[in-house]
């Protein structure tokens, strides 16, 4: 009796045991599930508008003064002790101990530069047929404020023209295009002559390009007043420094290249060690000596020309006629019988270029990147371009690494800041970064943000990017005051200045498509296919007929033009910082990455529309369907609207973090889908389908139109194959882009 009252007592507190421990288990897992693993509520966290707000409040206008300062303080061209002291300042700013990144360092190329002789200046000069020296061109600019005086101004000079000294009778060539040679050449014998251009119309390069077929043997170039200075000429009250225009005496220095990379080391990163072609071997820079000149110099060699008046379109500003020349002067001229003569001392040599590299690691997705960059180095100080981009780089670094180190946030995914070297030279930092980083770039890369130019002038804002990025782009720059604008937005001022219709969002700001190579977006579009945006502020188009801000890669463009003429204030720098700044964040912490396919599908769609009224009919006669292509892009719109309907229909916030992955790789990698390394071999590390450069001036798949307008004009049929070709591959890229974002087979 006793064994069994000993029996059930043993039962009852085992089973009191038991049920408290399955209460306390029952609780104990309840409360562990509602909070989980710190590393559950990471992987499903969104992007904290909490933050953004904060990010925006503490962008610092006057931060972005400061920054300009320092930064134009001493001209700094590529490889130059100035160069070398703003790689010190980026690194100390991206080490400082309570604003700094993560990580901050240099990356070194050993690339191949131009440079003019210091001791022994180019000059232009015209001649009698006794070479006495009858006029000079300026060797440098007037000096108006004494930091443009700095014997470290670079004189006016073409990078990578070829050393010589031709001389010959001057001809007119307008902007030195092919079809102005060919125009020129029906009415003047060109062998053995000069040719003054100017610039726009055709690159830098091609202005030599083109002529040297038809034996012109040295060429001038200019900005004509009524390109930049809506025709105004004086600096006694109408230009710089009593407004923005380019003075007279103001010089476009520039790269005289057409590619875009060291040009020694095509594909391979420049360094040390790194296989070098011959130097003869280089292709696309001007093969015979070409120079800048003022608008001053260009006007008394224009004004003098002989030889019948060239059209209406070739005429400018000055207060004469334009004519093609004799060849050489008019009869009545002081100049009568004389040659205009170059004489160039360009040298080229292989010098040391950095880049500055910092970081901010990702907390969830260290291994995707999103990456934010400029480019360092200028020609002279280099206020707007490239320091206008820099101050606003610096200043949304600082109130992004003040929060990290403060412990306040660390983005999702990692961000990677560039300041790239030798930019000018033909956007080489970044090039010979992606092809150092190929493979890694290719496969962890979500996007490329680059700010160049922040500011052109203060009107409005200005965006150019994949059709993807539009939407994150709009999102972004409606959370932003337009400055000086009481409750306008910088959207709903863009959106006055430049806008299009769109079947599905109606009237929107127009964002432009990164179609050729102006600024460092271009190895990341082209060559690797990363989804990419270029933004900045500009000025009111109705107002001017500047092909730019008129101080571009001369000497005046310093501190002083940016703060009196272009952005009083730095409000706009400001709107810059908070826009770009507002699209890092997003990309870098959003659960969904913020790119849409469906406005990738609109921008085909309207492609195919334009390719279609141009080209159906002739290929029908050629034999050539266009089905394939639409079919592909009826087939991507398709896609795009089924994942798109997946992301919206989806709650990815407890979605296993496998599926957002997923997702994000179809979205991050949709660009890489429209390569194709076979597709233009004629366009060094140009491989994207959509947006790679073209000559033919539509707006349409640029293979496409540019083998047809070949075609067209040569009526060969070996010229029709490549046309079909181009429809092919464009079929099958748009196809297989497709492909990648329904589910998986």
């Amino acid at each position: 009796m006793r064994m069994i009252k000993q029996v059930l007592i043993g039962i009852v507190c085992g089973a009191v045991i038991l049920t408290s421990g399955i209460l306390i288990g029952h609780f104990g897992i309840n409360k562990s599930s509602s909070s989980g693993p710190t590393w559950v509520r990471d992987v499903a966290k969104d992007v904290d508008e909490s933050l953004i707000e904060i990010f925006l409040s503490e962008v610092d206008n006057i931060q972005i003064q400061e920054n300009l300062r320092e930064l134009t303080k001493v001209p700094h061209m590529a490889t130059t002790a100035g160069d070398e002291q703003t790689v010190q300042f980026m690194l100390k700013r991206w080490q400082d101990p309570e604003t700094g990144l993560d990580e901050a360092w240099r990356e070194e190329y050993m690339v191949y530069l131009s440079f003019p002789d210091p001791k022994n200046p180019n000059k232009v000069t015209v001649v009698s047929p006794s070479d006495a020296v009858l006029y000079t061109a300026r060797e440098k600019e007037k000096t108006y404020t004494p930091d443009q005086d700095d014997p470290d101004v670079v004189q006016p000079y073409a990078a990578y023209s070829p050393k010589g000294n031709p001389k010959g009778k001057l001809v007119y060539a307008n902007q030195g295009t092919p079809s102005d040679y060919k125009l020129l050449n029906e009415t003047t014998d060109l062998r053995g002559t000069i040719a003054i251009t100017r610039y726009g119309g055709a690159g830098r390069a091609a202005k030599a390009i083109n002529a040297a077929p038809y034996g012109v043997i040295g060429v001038l170039v200019y900005t004509d007043p009524l390109d930049i200075n809506d025709g105004l000429m004086s600096d006694v009250n109408e230009t710089y420094p009593h407004s923005w225009y380019m003075p007279p005496s103001g010089v476009e220095r520039g790269s005289f290249n057409s590619r875009y990379g060291d040009m020694l080391t095509p594909y391979l990163a420049a360094k040390e060690e790194t296989y070098r072609i011959p130097v003869e071997d280089i292709t696309g820079i001007p093969p015979i000596p070409i120079q800048p000149i003022g608008f001053e110099d260009a006007y008394e060699l224009i004004c003098e020309l002989g030889g019948k008046a060239a059209p209406a379109a070739w005429q400018g500003a000055f207060k004469c006629t334009y004519n093609f020349g004799g060849p050489g002067f008019k009869l009545t001229s002081a100049f009568n019988n004389s040659d205009v003569k170059l004489d160039i001392f360009n040298h080229e040599e292989v010098k040391n270029s950095s880049n500055v590299m910092g970081v901010i690691r990702g907390s969830v997705e260290p291994d995707r990147y999103v990456i934010y960059g400029n480019h360092r180095d200028s020609w002279v100080h280099g206020a707007i371009d490239p320091s206008s981009g820099t101050s606003v780089m610096l200043e949304l670094s600082r109130v992004l690494g003040k929060m990290v180190k403060q412990g306040k946030w660390r983005p999702r995914r990692s961000i990677i800041f560039g300041s790239w070297g030798a930019e000018e030279f033909g956007l080489i930092g970044s090039a010979e970064y992606t092809e150092q980083y190929f493979t890694k770039l290719s496969e962890r890369t979500v996007a490329y943000i680059n700010v160049d130019i922040a500011v052109f002038a203060n009107a409005t804002l200005r965006a150019s990017g994949m059709p993807s990025v539009q939407n994150v782009i709009f999102t972004a720059a409606k959370q932003v005051n337009a400055p000086g604008l009481d409750s306008t937005s910088v959207y709903d001022n863009w959106v006055r200045y430049s806008n299009r219709t769109s079947p599905v969002h109606g009237t929107i700001p127009r964002v432009g498509y990164l179609s050729g190579a102006g600024s460092d977006y271009a190895a990341f579009v082209h060559y690797l296919g990363i989804s990419s945006m270029d933004i900045s502020y500009t000025y009111d188009r109705s107002k001017t007929n500047a092909r730019i801000y008129p101080a571009y890669h001369t000497a005046y463009d310093t501190f002083d033009y940016a703060s009196k003429f272009i952005d009083p204030g730095f409000v706009s720098h400001q709107a810059i910082a908070r826009t770009a700044g507002n699209v890092l964040i997003r990309l870098a912490d959003s659960l969904v990455l913020p790119l849409n396919c469906s406005d990738y599908a609109e921008s085909l769609e309207d492609y195919l529309n334009t390719a279609v009224t141009l080209y159906q009919q002739q290929l029908k006669e050629m034999n050539i369907s266009m089905e394939p292509l639409k079919r592909a892009v009826a087939s991507f719109r398709s896609a795009a609207a089924h994942l798109d309907q997946e992301i919206r229909t989806s709650d990815l916030a407890n979605e296993t973090p496998l599926k957002v992955r997923r997702i994000n790789d179809q979205l991050m990698l949709l660009d890489r889908a429209f390569l194709d390394p076979l597709a233009f071999p004629d366009k060094y590390a140009y491989r994207h389908v959509i947006w790679a450069s073209s000559s033919a001036g539509k707006a349409t798949f640029p293979g496409l139109a540019d083998a047809y307008a070949n075609a067209e004009s040569s009526g060969q049929s070996s010229d029709w194959d490549k046309v079909h070709y181009h429809l092919s591959v464009l079929s099958q890229a748009i196809e297989g882009a497709a492909h990648t974002l329904v589910d998986v087979i």
